[in-house]
């Protein structure tokens, strides 16, 4: 079957709701709030703002190492595919980089719904086996002699990656701090965006 059979993104969507609805697995009102959390309240900002955090109060980054899923909550941050949360630090000798081989696995609260491309069968692929030339092909070129690991995301642990704080923001607000941190950061595609 190629994509010219496929019914549009909103033909399936009304489908499926409507057998969920039909076989009373789900209320209109259960899935009204998945559709409303999904659309506006699950965000990469929000991972944003826990990564500010973590970088201006050593005592939240403490809590966050012990128990993210619970740092997060402090902060608001839970729930479906909230559970279990590990944080992963960069540092300047290791890069981590997350990945679901499966299917598309992430912490939605923290970081949004997963973009098409983190998807897709080949960076699923990929990046496991050869993670050095994806991520110079998703713009992020890393020291030959910096370590990269890949993290596998599933339904028992999902990963955000806490990258290294850019030099020269000592004293900035949290607010600031989060302005720099981007999804493709938090997945470790990326760096945060420069000063």
């Amino acid at each position: 079957m190629n994509r010219a059979d496929t019914a549009p993104i909103a033909a399936r969507a009304a489908a499926v709701k409507s057998a969920l609805l039909d076989k009373g697995l789900l209320s209109a009102e259960t899935i009204d709030h998945i559709v409303h959390l999904g659309a506006e309240e699950w965000r990469h900002e929000n991972g944003a703002r826990v990564v500010a955090r973590a970088w201006s109060d050593p005592a939240f980054m403490a809590r966050l190492r012990a128990d993210a899923t619970a740092a997060c909550a402090e902060l608001g941050y839970e729930g479906p595919q909230g559970e279990y949360i590990v944080v992963l630090e960069n540092t300047t000798e290791r890069h981590n980089v997350i990945v679901c081989t499966q299917c598309s696995c992430t912490a939605w609260p923290v970081l949004g719904l997963p973009t098409d491309w983190y998807k897709s069968p080949e960076y699923r692929a990929r990046v496991v086996r050869e993670p050095r030339p994806v991520l110079r092909e998703l713009g992020l070129d890393l020291p030959e002699d910096m370590a990269i690991r890949v993290w596998e995301t599933s339904a028992e642990t999902r990963y955000m990656v806490i990258p290294l704080r850019p030099a020269g923001t000592e004293g900035w607000s949290e607010v600031q701090l989060a302005k720099l941190v981007t999804r493709d950061a938090l997945i470790g595609t990326a760096m945060p965006l420069p000063t």
